[in-house]
C-alpha cells in the first residue's frame, strides 16, 4: 500500500522560505516522477512542480526561480525548497506519485 506523507508546511512573512518534504512509502520509490500540486481555498488544484526518476524538473509559471524540488531516493523522500513566499502561495500543497497516489497534504500559510 502507497503511503505519501507530506510535513514541513507552517505560517511565514512574505518574502520567507520554508521547507516541505513528502516521505514516501509502501513500494519503489526511485523508479516513480514525483510531483507537488497546490489548492487554495476556493480554488482548482494546480500543479506546482514535478521531478522525474531521472532527476528531470519542471515548474508552473508562477513559482519559477522560487520553488526547487528535489528527491533524496536513498531516503525514499521528496522535497519542495520554497523562497520568496507570496501572498498567492498560500494552500494545501499535495505530495503526488506518478499522478495517482495523492498525501493528504501539509497546509501553507503567508502572512504578516
Amino acid at each position: 500500500q502507497v503511503q505519501l506523507v507530506e510535513s514541513g508546511g507552517g505560517l511565514v512573512q512574505p518574502g520567507g522560505s520554508l521547507r516541505l518534504s513528502c516521505s514516501a512509502s509502501g513500494s519503489v520509490f526511485s523508479i516513480y516522477a514525483m510531483a507537488w500540486y497546490r489548492q487554495a481555498p476556493g480554488k482548482q488544484r494546480e500543479f506546482v512542480a514535478r521531478i522525474t526518476s531521472g532527476g528531470d524538473t519542471n515548474y508552473a509559471n508562477s513559482v519559477k526561480g522560487r520553488f526547487t524540488i528535489s528527491r533524496d531516493n536513498a531516503k525514499n523522500t521528496m522535497y519542495l525548497q520554497m523562497n520568496n513566499l507570496k501572498p498567492d502561495d498560500p494552500a494545501v500543497y499535495y505530495c503526488v506519485r506518478a499522478d495517482t497516489y495523492w498525501g493528504q497534504g501539509t497546509q501553507v500559510t503567508v502572512s504578516s
